[in-house]
């Protein structure tokens, strides 16, 4: 039986007299549940991989020291899951990197194809995660990039080159478009925590219409034309169906942890490359920080990418080319001052969610942020042990502060299981996974 808390004042009346009690314990005053504290999960993708003699940890367990390329996460060690002998079976063969990016979070085969028939056989994990969670926050998840999709044909291998623009999978058929100017990141994001009116039901009849257009065009082009058109026109309906869903009842009930106008609208689109990551970084942790969405995918770049990292000391020319080293100890060199500049945006944003206090933790501490890539060595386009290092607590989920060694070819699918349960979103099984990856979870 309970009974209700009575007050330290109540007084004993009688007779015209009054006797103050007794401590007692109905007296103590009920515990209060505080609300619990959102995570958020985020999954960054490197093109091209990794030098891979300067990216595994020395020792194991929590005796491990970082290797040259993970040295800006030096302050965050006690943070960190590194995870080594990892590998994503479903993309084995094919080519060099289509199949391993637009496998890398659905651990699946992706369709080999010109274009008509797009289809990654299997929906990412992140959007596994955002289905179950999609009417908890404005936007179930954000997908950023730094580049414009890639279209056409890469003829050496006989793929479409969206795959290689891609992560995120709403459906096996449904690759989820990707925002590239931070400034429309903002606006995403003030849009979301103060919808006006019917402006989103708006946006979406404005979209029909561009999609209308488009199909009419469509008829008119010629076959290769049309392949590219299929292409455009499959991302843009994501877009389209994310939208119908940010128009549901029921939005009244969220409110924006920070608001967002408390920070600064970026100026302009940069037109420099670090410059525009490290606002996208800016972009991920106001996201986070308010609660407009707690899942979120990022691209430093799209696969095959040769975008010029000569801003770098050290570095002339293009990361692709850089990743084809063939051993030449100048292009093994700079590739590992690009793996390193990866991994130091990388760290900025783990600093900037750390410094973010909420209630007696920080929002660091409530996230995943994973750092990875699809291949490990780019000269060989090499799938086994796959660079992967997770950062944050995910509530007091994760046991960080370790170097996990596996068994060799140990499924990727297992520390995606993991992960998905450790945000409460739980799976038994996904992709080719055998279980939970041991020593993740706390």
């Amino acid at each position: 039986m309970s009974f209700k808390p009575i007050s330290r004042r109540t007084l004993l009346r009688g007779a015209g007299a009054s006797l103050a009690l007794p401590w007692l314990e109905a007296m103590a005053a009920p515990a209060r549940t505080a609300a619990p504290l959102p995570k958020r999960m985020a999954l960054m993708y490197m093109p091209n991989g990794v030098h891979p003699e300067m990216w595994t940890p020395e020792g194991t367990g929590k005796d491990f020291k970082l290797a040259p390329s993970m040295a800006p996460l030096a302050d965050f060690q006690n943070d960190l899951l590194v995870v080594t002998n990892l590998w994503n079976k479903a993309s084995v063969g094919g080519d060099g990197h289509y199949v391993k990016m637009s496998g890398w979070l659905t651990c699946t085969t992706i369709n080999k194809t010109l274009g008509v028939d797009i289809n990654a056989n299997g929906t990412s994990m992140d959007q596994v995660a955002a289905q179950k969670l999609a009417d908890q926050t404005p936007l179930p998840s954000l997908e950023l990039c730094t580049a414009p999709v890639t279209t056409g044909v890469d003829r050496n291998v006989g793929y479409t080159r969206v795959y290689g623009s891609h992560i995120a999978w709403a459906s096996p058929t449904k690759p989820l478009a990707r925002e590239i100017d931070p400034r429309m990141v903002y606006e995403r994001l003030l849009r979301a925590t103060r919808p006006a009116g019917d402006a989103v039901k708006d946006d979406v009849n404005l979209l029909d219409g561009v999609l209308t257009d488009a199909k009419q065009l469509r008829n008119k082009l010629g076959q290769a034309d049309q392949h590219r058109m299929d292409e455009y026109l499959t991302v843009v309906r994501s877009l389209e169906e994310r939208l119908s869903r940010s128009a549901r009842p029921g939005r009244s009930q969220w409110k924006a942890r920070v608001p967002v106008e408390n920070t600064p609208k970026p100026q302009e689109e940069p037109k420099d490359f670090a410059d525009r990551v490290r606002l996208m970084m800016d972009m991920m942790a106001l996201a986070f920080q308010t609660d407009t969405t707690r899942i979120i995918t990022f691209i430093f770049g799209n696969e095959v990418s040769n975008q010029n990292m000569s801003f770098l000391d050290g570095v002339k020319g293009g990361h692709h080319d850089m990743s084809h080293h063939q051993k030449d100890p100048d292009k093994l060199k700079a590739y590992q001052i690009i793996n390193h500049w990866h991994v130091a945006q990388y760290a900025y944003l783990l600093r900037k969610l750390r410094d973010m206090k909420e209630g007696e933790s920080n929002v660091l501490d409530q996230s995943m942020i994973l750092l990875g890539a699809g291949i490990r060595d780019g000269d060989k386009h090499d799938p086994h042990n796959l660079p992967i290092v997770v950062a944050g607590k995910a509530g007091g989920r994760l046991a960080t502060g370790q170097h996990l060694v596996y068994e060799k070819d140990s499924p990727l699918s297992n520390l995606y299981v993991s992960m998905l349960d450790a945000f409460g979103t739980p799976v038994e099984r996904f992709g080719d996974s055998t279980g939970k990856l041991a020593g993740v979870l706390a």
